[in-house]
């Protein structure tokens, strides 16, 4: 079985996969500059970035996730079939 991808900008679509799979928005911390939150990120339990990360709003995620045109990829799960929490920021 091959795993399954998408890729996504459709907010509610992207907040919905996220959520379910209990991931946070977050950015790199360091990486802010002024109103910019920085390098965008998701946060998800047990993950290996936690202390390296810093939760935002899905406002604030979207606004830069917009304003850089990125798209969101996303895989529904893995060739096995489990679940699966991989994803990627790309260029539209």
């Amino acid at each position: 079985m091959a795993s399954e991808t998408n890729t996504t900008t459709d907010h509610d679509e992207i907040r919905r996969w996220v959520e379910e799979h209990d991931g946070t928005p977050a950015t790199v911390k360091g990486t802010e500059s002024g109103g910019d939150p920085g390098v965008l990120r998701v946060d998800f339990p047990g993950g290996t970035g936690g202390d390296k990360l810093e939760h935002i709003s899905w406002e604030q995620w979207f606004e830069k996730f917009d304003a850089s045109n990125l798209a969101f990829l996303y895989q529904a799960e893995k060739a096995s079939g489990e679940d699966s929490t991989f994803f990627k920021l790309v260029s539209r």
